[in-house]
């Protein structure tokens, strides 16, 4: 009997922190270092997932919405999963906010520390200011789709999806149905090789972890330990929290741990890969074959909330803009603070899904309040790992909100039974 995907994915995590500790980065094997190997299995599993993203956004979301045109609600799904997204992303917010007021983990009696920013992260947030918040708009209307698809510039080509799929509803005749039969014949295919990558899933997660053990190991916790802890705490009350509760309440699930079952494959995928982007096809495979949620719904819901819903990207940044103010010892008001909430909001749609993207967006946020944006040096002793945990976040709201809105829209089926 085969053993389960998901107790394969554990041992290979387990594995690979035994590994990444006891190999460091200089013990080698047959003159190569366990950590070129580690990276060799790691970029191998994530270039495979990366690979499928693209055509399998595009076809999914052609597909989804082509699907929703025939029978109708289009506009109705369309709301409800803005108002599922802006909603979620400002809990998180607010709940970033409070904890970094409560525990104040920037408050001490030290100087600010030094900060030391690599260079491709400077030229990353050089020149940002707040003005860069339209650039978000900008980017959903490319003006190449094929140049956005090769540089992975998800927002606009969800747009253009979008705007294909709806129009191709108004196609009457042969044309309409060929082109329906396409996307839904390349959809299901690229499904299929997801699967097949899947199958390498415990080796993937073992090689990711394992090297960013390897390379970091438990230094990373010495400093800013108590900035640490607070996003971390603020992650879990999210995580373990609202979200339960939105599906309980909200979604009508009698048991919403069962769903934390089901996303695991996608939940520790996210987590080793800390890329929303490259965890979509495990989220749509694991809401569409464990959870029992309709092609109809995963694939209008997820592509998008893989790009426009990051609640715990938005969560980390409020606490790191408000950390760093309370190091340089910059007073916050409330409408400051207020300011922070919104372009943690605006900024967090147009982070590309990818790791430590959101550092160029907390650079924004730093400049608006009068903040060096080279001030985030400070912050990538832990960036790693915490970018691990807000991604994890972000994937788990975005499968939970396509339970609700399946649940919304009669598909009572949806985790009423474990299915896996």
């Amino acid at each position: 009997m085969r053993m389960a995907l998901h107790w394969q994915i554990l041992i290979a995590l387990a594995l690979a922190v035994a590994m990444g500790f006891w190999s460091g980065v200089e013990r080698q094997v047959l003159g190569i270092t366990w950590l070129a190997i580690y990276d060799f299995i790691g970029t191998l599993f994530l270039n495979g997932l990366m690979m499928v993203v693209v055509p399998l956004v595009v076809a999914a979301i052609i597909n989804g919405i082509a699907t929703i045109g025939t029978q109708g609600g289009f506009g109705r799904l369309g709301g409800k999963t803005l108002a599922y997204y802006v909603t979620t992303s400002l809990i998180a917010v607010l709940i970033g906010l409070t904890m970094v007021n409560l525990i104040q983990p920037g408050v001490s009696e030290q100087a600010a520390p030094e900060f030391s920013t690599p260079s491709q992260v400077t030229a990353a947030i050089e020149g940002k200011s707040t003005g860069d918040v339209v650039e978000v708009f900008l980017r959903m209307i490319p003006t190449n789709v094929i140049e956005a698809a090769a540089e992975g510039q998800m927002l606009g080509l969800i747009f253009f999806s979008l705007l294909f799929g709806y129009f191709m509803t108004k196609i009457e005749g042969p044309a309409g149905q060929a082109l329906h039969h396409f996307w839904q014949g390349v959809f299901e295919v690229m499904m299929r090789i997801t699967g097949l990558i899947m199958r390498f899933a415990p080796l993937g997660v073992f090689g990711l972890v394992a090297e960013s053990i390897a390379q970091n190991g438990l230094a990373q916790f010495n400093q800013l330990a108590w900035f640490f802890i607070t996003v971390t705490f603020a992650l879990l009350v999210h995580f373990l929290v609202v979200m339960p509760l939105i599906l309980r309440f909200v979604g009508g699930v009698r048991n919403p741990w069962l769903h934390y079952q089901v996303m695991f494959p996608a939940l520790i995928t996210a987590f080793s890969t800390s890329s929303s982007s490259a965890t979509l096809p495990v989220t749509l495979s694991s809401l569409e074959q464990r959870a029992g949620v309709s092609n109809r719904i995963s694939s209008f819901v997820l592509p998008l909330g893989a790009t426009v819903n990051m609640d715990g990207t938005a969560l980390y940044e409020c606490v790191a803009a408000v950390f760093i103010a309370q190091l340089f010892g910059v007073p916050l008001d409330w409408s400051t603070q207020l300011l922070i909430v919104l372009i943690a909001l605006t900024t967090s749609i147009g982070v590309a899904g990818i790791p430590s993207a959101s550092l160029v967006a907390i650079s924004i946020i730093l400049v608006a309040v009068g903040l060096p944006a080279e001030a985030i040096g400070i912050l990538l002793v832990v960036d790693r790992l915490l970018d691990m945990m807000r991604t994890t976040v972000n994937v788990f709201s975005d499968s939970v909100g396509a339970v609700v809105i399946a649940r919304s829209e009669g598909e009572k089926h949806v985790l009423v039974s474990k299915t896996f």
